[in-house]
């Protein structure tokens, strides 16, 4: 069996990638933050349906803590499945900020740093010993380092950080078969910044050329199969999952 962590997996993109992930046989280590509850619940939604996964508290913002996490990460994969190393990693964990530039603190400045490219980064140097050759890791990134909306200013500057990150990991990853790609999503359904009211949902669908938002499961599968033989030959790129959205 083929193993995956996937950070901030208690709900959203995150939860729909542990499904996906599950139903194509991989064993699934699932962080959560602040939600215990909705990450126990995914766990056994999966193990309902026949897969296994496990959850483990992660705060993604926290570099120090990684070394400790995963220490963690190894014991709970022998205890559980006998199992050591990862076949997959995706860096998904995140949260929203909407204010205008003006209005952004530091501390606000630093924290959306710390969770969106910080932890990423020292992260996945933490478990890069642990990703076996021929592994996979996925960053969540967003449409936003493409279109410019107002009120997302560091959020969007982070993630088009990571996006530039996922290029280098992939040139100096390959050498260990190790591929690295982003996946960029537009609109979706989720909680993110407080997630969608009738009017915003409106307007996004407007602005897409599918006439709708999409939903977390459509995201999921894309990342599942970047994560799998099925997206062997797919490499240091970006791809946005958007519906179309304002081309």
């Amino acid at each position: 069996m083929k193993h995956v962590l996937i950070t901030g997996g208690s709900r959203g993109i995150g939860a729909s990638t542990a499904m996906e992930c599950a139903r194509r046989g991989f064993g699934v280590i699932l962080t959560w933050h602040s939600q215990a509850e909705s990450a126990q619940a995914i766990v056994d939604c999966i193990e309902g349906e026949g897969g296994k996964a496990i959850a483990m508290k992660l705060d993604v913002g926290d570099a120090g803590s990684f070394e400790g996490f995963r220490l963690a990460l190894e014991q709970e994969m022998k205890r559980q499945w006998n199992a050591a190393g990862l076949d997959g990693l995706v860096n998904n964990a995140g949260y929203g900020l909407f204010n205008p530039l003006e209005t952004v603190t530091e501390a606000q400045f630093d924290s959306l740093m710390n969770v969106h490219l910080k932890g990423p980064f020292f992260l996945t140097q933490k478990l890069l010993p642990l990703l076996r050759r021929d592994s996979s890791i996925v960053n969540l990134t967003s449409a936003t380092t493409r279109v410019a909306t107002a009120g997302v200013a560091p959020y969007a500057a982070f993630k088009g950080g990571l996006e530039v990150l996922t290029r280098y990991m992939a040139k100096e990853f390959g050498e260990r078969g190790i591929r690295v790609n982003a996946v960029s999503p537009g609109p979706i359904r989720t909680q993110l910044g407080g997630g969608l009211n009738d009017e915003f949902e409106t307007l996004l669908a407007s602005q897409t050329a599918l006439g709708r938002v999409g939903e977390p499961h459509e995201v999921a599968r894309v990342i599942a199969s970047l994560l799998t033989d099925e997206g062997g030959w797919i490499n240091a790129q970006s791809i946005e999952v958007a519906g179309g959205y304002n081309v």
